[in-house]
C-alpha cells in the first residue's frame, strides 16, 4: 500500500513540474508574441488572437494569473518532495537537504529555463493557443488576481511608476524603421528598402536630390532661332528651362509637346515660343521632399527650380528625381548614363562633377559626407579650399579621388577609386 501511495506522490510531483513549465512558457510567450502579428490575426477573425491581445491589453492581470498558479505549483511541488524525503529517509537533514538541490535543479531545468526558451523561440505560433486556458483561469479566479493586484498596484504607486497600459505604444520612426529592417523573408528586399527610403523622406531636403544649375539642359531665347531650334529639337527632356540673355533669370518653362509638329517647321519662332512658355515654379532649397510631394501636387507642378535664401538658382527638382529617391532608378535622361557608373576593371570609375554624392553613394557603395556640399565638385572644392588642378589626387571618407579635368573654375571630371576594404589582402 505504501508502494503505491509513494507512486501517486512522484506522480504528482511530475504533474506539478509539468503544471510548472506550462505556466512559466505560457509567460513568455505572451511577453514576446508580436502584437502587430496578432492583429493581423485577430483581425482575419482568429478567436484565440483575440484573445490574446485582449490578455496583452491588461498585463497586471495576465502577469497575476501566470504567477500565481506558476508559485502555488512550484511550492507545491517542494513540500511534496519534502514529504517524499520525510517517508523515505525519515528526519534526516542530509536527505532533506539533497531533496531541496535537486527538485530546485529540476525546477530550474524543466520547469524554467527549457519551457522559456521554447516559449520565446515559438511566441507568434504559441500565443493563441495559450490565450484559452489562461482567459479561462483569468474569469474563474478574477478575485483572487485582483486582490493580489492590489498590493502590486499600491507597491507600483509608491515607487511613482504607471503599469504599461496607462504609457504610450506609439512607435517612433526608428522603432519602425528597426521593424521593417528585421521583417526578414516576410517582406521582399526591393519592398524593404523602398520603406526605409519613405522614412528617410523627412531628413532629406529637395537640395539633396536635385539636379545641379550647371547640369539643367535650358535655351536661350537670346540666341539665333536655328540654335534654339536645333537645341529643342535634340533635347533629351520635355520640359526645358528658357531665359532671355540672362542666365540667371528663368523666364518660364517650355513643355516641347506644346512644339510638336513647329519644331522643325517654317512657321518656328522665337515669339511662338514666349507665348507657349508656362510660369516658372521655385522652391526654397531646404524644402524637405515629403512636404515637396504635396506642395506639387497642391500646384500641380512637376518641376520646380530650387532657389536658396537670396533666390538665386542652385537646381532643378521634379518629381521624378522624388520618385527615384523612393524605389531607385527607373529612367535616365541621358543615355547611357547609368551604364557609366560602375567600377571599371582597374578598379576605378570616371564619373562628372556635377555628380550628386548621394547618387553616387547609392550606385557605387560609397560612404562619401553629404551633410555639406551636395556634388562631387562641390565636395572636392571645400575638401582643398581652393579650385585644383588637373592630376590633383586627395582621399575623402577613404576613397581616393583624382581631378581629370577642370574648367571654368570647377571640376568638370573626376576619377573615384573603390576603396580598399580592411584587412584585405593579409
Amino acid at each position: 500500500m505504501s508502494d503505491i501511495h509513494l507512486t501517486l506522490q512522484i506522480t504528482a510531483l511530475v504533474v506539478l513540474l509539468v503544471l510548472s513549465a506550462c505556466f512559466s512558457m505560457s509567460e513568455t510567450v505572451m511577453m514576446a508574441a508580436n502584437r502587430y502579428r496578432l492583429r493581423s490575426l485577430a483581425a482575419q477573425g482568429q478567436r484565440g488572437a483575440e484573445l490574446a491581445l485582449d490578455l496583452l491589453g491588461k498585463t497586471d492581470r495576465l502577469l497575476g494569473v501566470i504567477l500565481l498558479f506558476n508559485n502555488l505549483v512550484n511550492t507545491a511541488a517542494a513540500t511534496l518532495v519534502s514529504v517524499i524525503t520525510l517517508e523515505l529517509f525519515g528526519n534526516e537533514r542530509w536527505a532533506l537537504g539533497i531533496a531541496t538541490l535537486l527538485v530546485t535543479f529540476a525546477i530550474l531545468v524543466f520547469a524554467e529555463i527549457t519551457p522559456k526558451v521554447i516559449g520565446a523561440n515559438h511566441a507568434d505560433r504559441l500565443a493563441p493557443i495559450v490565450a484559452y486556458p489562461l482567459s479561462a483561469l483569468l474569469r474563474t479566479f478574477y478575485f483572487a488576481v485582483w486582490f493580489v493586484n492590489l498590493f502590486s498596484r499600491g507597491l507600483l504607486g509608491l515607487l511613482n511608476l504607471k503599469s504599461k497600459e496607462d504609457t504610450s505604444t506609439a512607435l517612433s520612426v526608428e522603432e519602425l524603421r528597426a521593424m521593417v529592417i528585421e521583417s526578414g523573408q516576410y517582406i521582399p528586399h526591393k519592398h524593404r528598402s523602398m520603406l526605409l527610403n519613405l522614412f528617410d523622406l523627412e531628413s532629406i531636403t529637395v537640395e539633396d536630390v536635385m539636379t545641379p544649375r550647371g547640369a539643367i539642359e535650358s535655351i536661350d531665347l537670346s540666341d539665333p532661332e536655328d540654335i534654339v531650334r536645333r537645341q529643342i529639337a535634340t533635347s533629351f527632356h520635355t520640359r526645358l528651362a528658357v531665359y532671355d540673355g540672362d542666365s540667371e533669370h528663368v523666364i518660364g518653362v517650355l513643355h516641347q509637346r506644346k512644339l510638336l509638329g513647329n519644331t522643325l517647321e517654317e512657321n518656328f519662332s522665337v515669339d511662338r515660343i514666349r507665348d507657349l512658355l508656362a510660369r516658372p515654379y521655385f522652391v526654397p532649397a531646404d524644402t524637405p521632399l515629403y512636404s515637396q510631394i504635396q506642395f506639387f501636387q497642391e500646384n500641380q507642378q512637376r518641376l520646380g527650380f530650387v532657389v536658396d535664401e537670396y533666390g538665386e538658382i542652385l537646381g532643378l527638382i521634379t518629381l521624378e528625381d522624388i520618385i527615384e529617391e523612393l524605389i531607385g532608378k527607373f529612367t535616365t535622361s541621358t543615355p547611357d548614363v547609368g551604364d557609366r557608373m560602375h567600377w571599371g576593371e582597374d578598379g576605378s570609375v570616371l564619373v562628372d562633377g556635377t555628380s550628386n554624392l548621394r547618387e553616387l553613394n547609392r550606385r557605387l557603395e560609397l560612404a562619401l559626407p553629404i551633410d555639406g556640399p551636395k556634388t562631387l565638385n562641390g565636395l572636392i572644392l571645400e575638401h582643398l579650399q581652393d579650385i585644383p588642378e588637373t592630376g590633383v589626387s586627395m582621399k575623402i571618407a577613404d576613397t581616393p579621388i583624382e581631378v581629370v579635368q577642370t574648367q571654368d573654375r570647377m571640376v568638370r571630371t573626376a576619377r573615384i577609386f573603390r576603396p580598399r576594404i580592411e584587412g584585405a589582402g593579409q
